[in-house]
Parts: C-alpha cells; sequence; structure tokens
C-alpha cells in the first residue's frame, strides 16, 4: 500500500468487517442488522460476511456489502446423526468412537479448513480496520485466526451462555475486545479467565420505529386460523431444543382445561440442524390429538403483527439465555411476557412488573402464570406497558451504536477519537 493511499485510508472512514456464523437467521442477526443500518457511515463503513446465504441473509446487501463464505460444506451434523440412530453401530463401541473422530475430522477439513482460508483471503483483500464477529469465539474461530495472523483486531460480541473447557479458554484469550449481551454474560466470560478491562456490556438495540404498536395483529391471527375470540399464547423463537417448545407443550393439557378457547402458537423458524427436533414436536402433538390447540407459525416476516396477535408472549429457554432479542421485542411492544428465571430474562425481567418469572423447565409454573394472565387483563395491560416503558429506555439502537463505535474508538486507539473531534 503506497504512503499516499495509507494517509487516505488513516483519515478516511473505518472499514468494519462483520462475520455471523450463528445457527440460523434470528435475534443475532437481526441485531446485526439494526446496528449494520444505524452505523455512522460517516465513520465506519461496514462489510458483512455471512456463513449462509438463504434469502433473509440476502437482504444484507441491500444495506451493505455482503460475502458469502459457507461455513457448513459437508453436513456432519446429519453424519453423526445417522451414526448415531444406526442400531447396527452398540454403544459404547470401539466403531461408535472412530466414527465420532471421523465426523471431527470431516468437520476440520470440509468445513473449517476452507472456510477459514476463504476469510483469511478475504480479509487480506478488503484489509478492515476492525474484524467484528457476531457471536461467541467458537463458532468464529475462522475469523478470528485470521484476523490475529493479519493483524487487524477483532471485538467478539457473545450473545450464548458460556461453558468452560480448555479449548474455550484458549480461544478467548485471542480477541482483543468482547461484547456481552448482558451482565449475565460477561460474568461468564470472566470466569473463562478475561478480565473485566476488556469486557463492555451492551444490550442489544432495536429500531423502535420498525416496531409499529399499530400492526395488525388480526391479519396474523387470520392468517393462522385464530379466531378473534380465542385466548392465544405464543412462545417465539427458532425451534431449538433449548428454546424450551417441549416445556410449552406441556402445558397445553393443563391450560386447555381452564381456557375453554386456548390457541397455543409456535412461532419461529428451524434451522436445517434441528429439523428432527420439529418432527419430534409435531409427531408429540399428533399422538395427543393436541391439533385444534397447537398451531406450528415457521418463519414470521411481520413479527409487530404477531406480537399484537398474541394475548400473551411466553420464552421457555430451558438453559439461561443471554437476552433474547424476542423478549426485547415483546417489551417494546407492551406485550404481557412469561419469562424463565435466568439469565437475561431475568435480569430484564422484573416479576409482577414488568413481566412474570416462572422456574425455568417447569410446565406447572409456566401454565400458573399463563392462567394468571388470563384471568387477569388489566394485569396484562399493566405489565405491557411498565415493560415497555423500560425498554424504550434501555434498547434505543441510536444508544446502542453510540456505545459499539466507542468501543471501536478505543480499539482503534486516541487518534480515531482525536479524528472525529477535530
Amino acid at each position: 500500500m503506497s504512503e499516499s493511499t495509507s494517509d487516505s485510508r488513516a483519515q478516511g472512514p473505518k472499514q468494519v468487517l462483520y462475520v455471523e456464523n450463528g445457527i440460523g437467521y434470528g435475534g443475532a442477526v437481526i441485531c446485526l442488522r439494526h446496528l449494520v443500518r444505524h452505523l455512522d457511515r460517516s465513520r465506519f463503513v461496514p462489510i458483512v460476511i455471512t456463513g449462509r446465504n438463504e434469502a433473509p441473509y440476502r437482504g444484507i446487501a441491500s444495506e451493505a456489502k455482503w460475502v458469502h463464505i459457507p461455513d457448513r460444506r459437508i453436513d456432519v451434523t446429519k453424519f453423526q446423526r445417522i451414526t448415531q440412530n444406526d442400531k447396527r453401530i452398540r454403544s459404547p463401541s470401539t466403531a461408535r468412537m472412530i466414527l465420532a473422530q471421523i465426523g471431527a475430522r470431516l468437520d476440520d477439513f470440509g468445513n473449517f479448513l476452507p472456510q477459514f482460508l476463504q476469510t483469511l483471503w478475504v480479509t487480506h483483500s478488503l484489509r478492515p480496520d476492525i474484524i467484528h464477529v457476531n457471536n461467541e469465539p467458537l463458532c468464529n474461530r475462522a475469523a478470528i485466526l485470521a484476523g490475529k495472523m493479519l493483524g487487524v483486531p477483532v471485538i467478539c460480541h457473545v450473545r450464548g451462555p458460556i461453558h468452560q473447557s480448555w479449548i474455550l479458554r484458549w480461544l478467548y484469550r485471542k480477541p482483543d475486545h468482547f461484547i456481552p449481551v448482558s451482565e449475565w454474560v460477561s460474568e461468564g466470560i470472566g470466569r473463562l479467565g478475561v478480565p473485566e478491562v476488556k469486557r463492555t456490556v451492551i444490550y442489544d438495540g432495536i429500531a423502535l420505529e420498525t416496531l409499529d404498536l399499530a400492526a395488525d395483529g388480526r391479519a396474523f391471527r387470520c392468517k393462522h386460523s385464530i379466531a378473534e375470540d380465542a385466548f392465544a399464547v405464543g412462545l417465539v423463537g427458532l425451534l431449538i431444543p433449548w428454546k424450551g417448545q417441549h416445556v410449552f407443550l406441556d402445558t397445553v393439557r393443563r391450560l386447555t382445561k381452564e381456557i375453554p378457547k386456548l390457541r397455543m402458537l409456535l412461532v419461529g423458524g428451524t434451522p436445517e440442524d434441528c429439523k428432527p427436533y420439529e418432527q419430534e414436536l409435531r409427531e408429540r402433538v399428533r399422538q395427543q390429538g393436541m391439533q385444534t390447540h397447537v398451531v406450528f407459525t415457521g418463519h414470521v416476516d411481520d413479527m409487530p403483527a404477531a406480537y399484537n396477535g398474541l394475548d400473551v408472549v411466553v420464552s421457555a429457554s430451558t438453559t439461561p439465555e443471554p437476552l433474547g432479542t424476542m423478549v426485547i421485542e415483546c417489551m417494546i411492544m407492551a406485550r404481557p411476557l412469561v419469562a424463565p428465571n435466568h439469565g437475561g430474562a431475568a435480569e430484564m425481567t422484573e416479576h409482577m412488573r414488568t413481566g412474570l418469572l416462572f422456574t425455568p423447565g417447569c410446565p406447572e409454573e409456566l401454565a400458573n402464570a399463563v392462567l394468571r394472565l388470563y384471568k387477569d387483563p388489566e394485569l396484562r395491560k399493566k405489565l405491557g406497558q411498565l415493560a415497555r416503558a423500560k425498554a424504550l429506555q434501555t434498547f434505543d439502537i441510536k444508544s446502542h451504536v453510540h456505545r459499539v463505535q466507542a468501543v471501536y474508538d478505543q480499539i482503534l486507539g486516541a487518534e480515531n477519537i482525536d479524528e472525529r473531534q477535530g
């Protein structure tokens, strides 16, 4: 790079390379898109890499330069599922251990290695000033290692639960800074040995103007054959086992006895890896004769209409969730929320003030909370209004972007701050 080009880059906007390698199109991607849309383009130019290229991901190209680098060329999960279910392979057995190692090596050489090499090449070609990975280090190790090799500072946005292992302790030493989405997540990162000075808690931001309080909930109900006088309870989230849809279904028999026109909605799409889980849920609904009461909506584009079409919104995650986007959206839409008493949901929800909390994994308590809201319309209204007031103060996208850009300034050093002030 010539000296004049280098000077021009130093004085112009900084390039931020965002990398998204999550399990599917959910809250993490939505929050990333909010950030990219509202980034100060006079100071930062976004470039987005995603591991998937389905239609929702391709939409990113209308908001920023978008590059697709496949993170799964070989479906190792399917291979592992087939070998685990093959009755000819008895467990425990040497054969099963060998097949597990074959699956791991297929993932290393068929998925990680080509992803890493392509990410390294793209990063070298684009010469970004910062790499901002949108998920935890393990699924973004290709981008993190590429950044370390090329001397590009790496920021890691951590949105999930923190597990303890030697590989994670090693990976968590690589990024230059972390943005945990809640205090609960930050504490987990700290337990892996990351000092507090390298952690900045920033709650996810939502573009409030995109969540229309007047969205047509009746249209959503009509689309899914929900009668106007039915009581609609919806669990919002991707169909993933730890999201707790099975716990949600555990409440159906109890609730149908006390709510005459009950409809229980599973609102969300299913990642490819979790298709067997969706089939288990559907088979359970069929075997237990719950078809009249349970609705699978699939992926929903118009979420404001979905929230307005629900009388009660449920989060039922069985493991602590950092801070689900659905919790934020539900609060902003002034909908009554029932959430598990752990993780980010408990951090955000004050019981009997901005929502109702229940013991995680306990269908009896979940059913009791739903019944309480069914019997008390005034409580539903009060919880929704107070939740919205808190959300408007906490999750404004402008405040979110300002804090993220402050982290960029910190990482890039005082020179970048001086340029902005000058």
